[in-house]
């Protein structure tokens, strides 16, 4: 989805003098290795290759307490992982044990294995390997279930996993959630064709003018070609994917040089499997939760619509549930205003987990 935006903002950062590049990196990664260490007697700080669905995937389990609630994160894209942005949230660290995970055709999962070596690429084949990562958290760590966070394309997967397994998970919760109705809501595409005409962009208004109305028969290059122009078109969007996404691959600590290539290959390569559930439909499927449930959406979100995230939350039959707006936000909320989401997860997710399990 966001391949395209974040090669031409890793070309704008190459661009510059090289010495004077590589030293602002070399600054801002020793200084957010020193914002990730986790020094605590009972906290964890693992990173390693773990065989799931037949191959080696990458998993990170971090927290300044193993006794708090585990928050597994499914990261979008897809292929876009999450794991770059562990300065930023370093503050949900000391609340929650945070595992991260690079699925197959992502980052270091990628690396690890090479596209020869990663396999069938679909979202079937994602959902049996998130079950799997999902049984192999809860055994590494104890526990009976964990908090499942599903951000953008990763929440596609959220809900299937909810919905089927609420034995494993203590707590859905979805952030730039993204919502299948089988291409009967298109107000995020007329929206776009809005902004085009508005900007008085005339060779990209053709372009997304001349696609299939329905979304269902895009290609998925053509898929990939409207995502980029979604955010290229949106401000908020755009300077989002710029400081956010690749200022934090960029200084990230634990990513190199190579990495940041990899994480936009990923992406590409990951493009069909967003094609293949073109046609799903969420409510098709259900809306009856059998465990917490809670949305919370960047109020300005141009990729995956507030307002359709809140038309079926508003649908969702749960224990208990929650929606929230982060403000002046559009995609990629959670981690443009990391404070204001671990808020969120304080007020509305962590009492109602704590208390089910103290009763348990």
């Amino acid at each position: 989805m966001i391949a395209a935006v974040a090669a031409t903002s890793a070309a704008a950062l190459l661009a510059a003098p090289a010495a004077l590049l590589l030293g602002h990196r070399a600054l801002g990664r020793a200084r957010n290795a020193s914002r990730m260490a986790i020094t605590t007697p009972n906290g964890v700080d693992e990173q390693g290759f773990v065989r799931i669905g037949g191959i080696e995937q990458w998993i990170s389990v971090r927290g300044e307490d193993r006794t708090n609630p585990v928050l597994l994160e499914l990261h979008g894209g897809p292929g876009a992982s999450t794991a770059i942005f562990g300065a930023r949230t370093r503050s949900w660290e000391r609340h929650f044990t945070v595992v991260r995970w690079d699925m197959r055709g992502t980052l270091k999962t990628l690396g690890r294995n090479g596209p020869e070596g990663t396999g069938e690429l679909s979202f079937e084949r994602l959902y049996a390997d998130a079950v799997e990562v999902t049984d192999h958290v809860r055994a590494r760590l104890g526990v009976d279930k964990v908090v499942l966070l599903g951000h953008s394309y990763g929440s596609a997967l959220g809900l299937r996993l909810a919905r089927a397994f609420p034995e494993r998970y203590s707590a859905y919760v979805g952030t730039d959630q993204n919502i299948h109705d089988a291409g009967r809501d298109d107000s995020v595409h007329r929206a776009l064709l809005a902004r085009l005409r508005a900007a008085g962009k005339r060779r990209e208004l053709a372009a997304v003018e001349a696609l299939h109305p329905d979304e269902r028969r895009w290609t998925a290059r053509e898929r990939a070609t409207h995502a980029k122009l979604l955010a290229t078109s949106d401000p908020l969007t755009l300077d989002t994917m710029k400081r956010t996404v690749m200022g934090s691959l960029w200084l990230s600590p634990r990513h190199s040089l190579r990495e940041l290539r990899l994480f936009l290959r990923g992406m590409s390569l990951s493009e069909p499997v967003a094609q293949g559930t073109a046609g799903y439909d969420d409510w098709a499927d259900g809306t009856d939760f059998a465990l917490p449930f809670f949305v919370f959406q960047g109020e300005k979100d141009v990729l995956t619509s507030p307002e359709l995230a809140r038309r079926f939350f508003d649908d969702v039959r749960a224990p208990v549930k929650g929606f929230a707006l982060i403000e002046e936000c559009s995609h990629f909320a959670a981690f443009r205003r990391p404070e204001r989401f671990l808020e969120l997860l304080l007020t509305h997710v962590r009492p109602v987990v704590t208390r089910a399990s103290a009763h348990a």
